[in-house]
Order: structure tokens, then C-alpha cells, then sequence
């Protein structure tokens, strides 16, 4: 087997939270899913899928079957991750798994993450509660405030008050780079967003999607102060983060994790002192809550 040594892009999001994205460096892969993908939706090979992921679990010091995320369809359900989801069958796995978009959990050690190639990318974490989420945020899903609704969810399934949550905004297309149609301006205008904040016309329109996330969850309660923003573009750093606008739709995938450690429990991994290092291994209304019970 290639060696593999994953180089991570971490945020510091609490004392005992392990919270990064991939990028494309330090695993295995071809053209362009080269070289860390491990995301198995994408078209990639399942040995490459299979050889990147086992070298991020043994980085982050836990067994494959505590690394979960779903296969995405840019809508706005959630999923609550919980110890009977660890007890399912692989194929069980993939049921519930199948057309989510965040998801959330309390228990320690498992490590929850949402696959990216332009899309944003958005972690929470709730210190008093223990609880973390992992949210995919395409346009589609800003449209449908898919960040107020995974907070709200937060509060109502741990407890989590708004205003002591933690959040990551992680790579994703800037607004420079995000041209979009008339047909998509209007979709966000019909959505109630205030369009001189988070939308510039050049050529064409252009929105900030990172703005817009960050305003859901203000809008929900989350200090603007506990908010951190990666402020990387995909599309423009292609060489070091997956960009489908660049690549095409038949490209590997940024994968934003994050996992609560548990108390007592050594790990080969510690979050990174300095975000913008990467380092590798060292050894709305129609939103639907979907709990995996």
C-alpha cells in the first residue's frame, strides 16, 4: 500500500474538538481526484476512496466505522447521529445516510463531516453540551437556511443555547469566483435575503455565500464574535482544495470534519495551534429533522 500522510487544514473550535478540512495533498488518487479524496459518491476508485479514508482514521485515531457523512442531494434534512446509528450494518448506514445534508452528534469520538468542492462548508460546537454538527451549504441549501435550521435543531435536540455555540465557515467559493444566473439572484431575493449585503453585479451577479451563512447564524443567535471564516476560495486555491468549477463535477472533494474527543482518551492527532498550517500525520420550512434512532 502507497504510504499516506493526510495534510489537514485545521480550525480551533474548543480544547477537546478535533475540526479540520482535507485538502489535496498527502493521500492517494489520479487526474483530477488526485490526492486526497474520500469521498465515494464522486466517481473516484473505490482503492483510493478506501486507502485515503483509512489513513484519515488512523490520523484522527478511530476506527472507520466512527467517520460518517452522507451522501448530499442539496436539500436541508439532518441527520442526528447517536450510538444505535454506530450498531447499523453498512447498507443500514447508507439508508439513513442517503439524501442528508448535516448532521449532528453528542457522542465522543465519532467524527462527523460533509463533503465540499465549492459549497460551504459549516461546523458547530456547543462546549456545554458536548454536541457538534456538520453542515452542507450549496446555494440550494442557503436558500432553504440551511445553517438556521440545523442551530435551531441544535437547541431542540441538546439543549444548545445559540449564543454559546462555536462555528467554522470553511473553504468554498468566494464571491469573486460564484457568477450565477439571473434564475439564482432571484431564488435568494424570494428567500428574503437582503441582496446589497451578500450580492455584487459585475459581468453577472455574483453572492457571497460565506456572508450569507454567517448572517443565518447570527439571525439564530450565534455570536458574530464565536464565528471564524476560512476565508479560502476554492476555485481560486484549486491546487490545494477540491473546486467542481475548476475541475469539473467528475473531481475529488474536500471532506470538513469535526469530533469531540473523549476525556480520558490519548489521540494521535491534536487540533492545529495555527490554522493556516497544514500539517500530516504524526506517527427552512420544508426542512425535514431526520433523528437515526
Amino acid at each position: 500500500m502507497t504510504a499516506i500522510s493526510p495534510q489537514l487544514h485545521y480550525y480551533n473550535i474548543g480544547t477537546r474538538v478535533v475540526a479540520f478540512s482535507t485538502t489535496r495533498h498527502g493521500g492517494v488518487g489520479q487526474g483530477h481526484y488526485a490526492c486526497f479524496n474520500v469521498n465515494h459518491y464522486c466517481g473516484d476508485t473505490a482503492e483510493a476512496v478506501g486507502q485515503n479514508r483509512h489513513a484519515l482514521c488512523q490520523l484522527l485515531g478511530i476506527g472507520e466505522q466512527r467517520l460518517v457523512y452522507p451522501h448530499q442531494t442539496h436539500h436541508t434534512r439532518i441527520c442526528a447521529i447517536d450510538k444505535a446509528f454506530l450498531e447499523l450494518s453498512e447498507a443500514e448506514r447508507a439508508q439513513r445516510l442517503e439524501g442528508i445534508d448535516a448532521l449532528s452528534t453528542r457522542e465522543k469520538g465519532v467524527c462527523i463531516g460533509v463533503s465540499t468542492a465549492d459549497c460551504i462548508p459549516v461546523l458547530l460546537y456547543d462546549e456545554e453540551h458536548d454536541a457538534v454538527a456538520a453542515i452542507h451549504a450549496g446555494w440550494r441549501g442557503t436558500v432553504g437556511r440551511i445553517a438556521e435550521q440545523v442551530v435551531a435543531h441544535m437547541r431542540n435536540t441538546y439543549g444548545s443555547r445559540p449564543e454559546t455555540l462555536h462555528a467554522v465557515i470553511g473553504p468554498g467559493i468566494s464571491l469573486e469566483h460564484f457568477e450565477v444566473g439571473d434564475e439564482v439572484y432571484a431564488a435568494f431575493v424570494e428567500a428574503g435575503f437582503q441582496m446589497e449585503q451578500i450580492a455584487r453585479r459585475f459581468e453577472k451577479w455574483h453572492i457571497d455565500l460565506w456572508e450569507c451563512n454567517r448572517e443565518q447564524l447570527m439571525s439564530q443567535g450565534v455570536r458574530a464574535e464565536n464565528i471564524q471564516t476560512a476565508g479560502i476560495c476554492t476555485y481560486a486555491h484549486c491546487d490545494d482544495f477540491f473546486s467542481a468549477r475548476r475541475l469539473g463535477i467528475n473531481s475529488g472533494r474536500i471532506l470538513t470534519g469535526i469530533m469531540v474527543n473523549p476525556p480520558a482518551e490519548t489521540h494521535q492527532q491534536k487540533p492545529n495551534p495555527n490554522p493556516s498550517r497544514r500539517e500530516g500525520s504524526l506517527t427552512t420550512s420544508n426542512t425535514e429533522i431526520y433523528f437515526v434512532r
